[in-house]
């Protein structure tokens, strides 16, 4: 089963930035297929594997701040390939 996961990591301190970029690059070394816009990153691929990634992902990227927020969204379907169709 592949899912589309939408993260928004959002550290609550002054050296915010550089933890979103090493999240982010941490997510593209993944294997995964990772979009990013100005106001999220979207991560596609099978559930396990996706799951697999954003577990240990998002721990170690907590364990390197204080405090941090991470809202996820994740849809049962791979919708890398979506195009607005209007």
């Amino acid at each position: 089963m592949d899912i589309s996961v939408e993260l928004t990591f959002s550290p609550l301190q002054d050296d915010f930035e550089e933890h979103i970029i090493n999240f982010i690059k941490k997510l593209r070394n993944s294997g995964l297929v990772v979009l990013e816009n100005p106001l999220s990153t979207q991560v596609f691929g099978p559930y396990e594997t996706v799951m697999d990634v954003l577990k240990t992902e998002v721990k170690i990227a907590f364990e390197l701040m204080d405090k941090g927020l991470m809202y996820m969204k994740l849809v049962k379907s791979d919708r890398s390939a979506y195009e607005p169709h209007f």
